[in-house]
């Protein structure tokens, strides 16, 4: 990774200050899995949206908000507010909380032993 030296030393001026009245190298390890990313192309469905909903009435509002663009139809809206009423916000899986879907991915690359190489990189400014 190569970065601009003026443009870190107005970003970090105290780190870029260190880093230069010394002879130092910042190494950086970095796991990364190979081949495609495996969220390109993702789209997020309606019961994803509704599951990063923190309330009942959040959960509404997705749906309503959803139907009102025409992102959905009044047809699977009705499914997917009746679905709320009968099971609540469990019936659309684990809650999409912040970081959500890095942390499945890693869990899962993780578990199928796909992970690569731990790549070392060095900054030089």
């Amino acid at each position: 990774m190569q970065w601009d030296k003026e443009r870190f030393r107005r970003m970090f001026p105290n780190l870029y200050r260190e880093i230069s009245e010394s002879d130092t190298k910042i190494s950086i390890s970095i796991n990364y899995r190979r081949g495609e990313d495996p969220w390109r192309g993702y789209e997020p469905s309606p019961e994803d949206f509704i599951a990063r909903a923190s309330t009942p009435e959040e959960a509404e509002e997705v749906i309503e908000y959803l139907e009102r663009t025409g992102r959905i139809s009044r047809e699977k809206a009705e499914e997917l507010r009746n679905k709320l009423r009968q099971k609540g916000l469990e019936g659309f899986g684990e809650r999409r909380t912040p970081g959500y879907y890095f942390r499945k991915i890693a869990s899962k690359s993780t578990k199928d032993g796909e992970l690569g190489e731990a790549e070392e990189k060095d900054m030089h400014i």
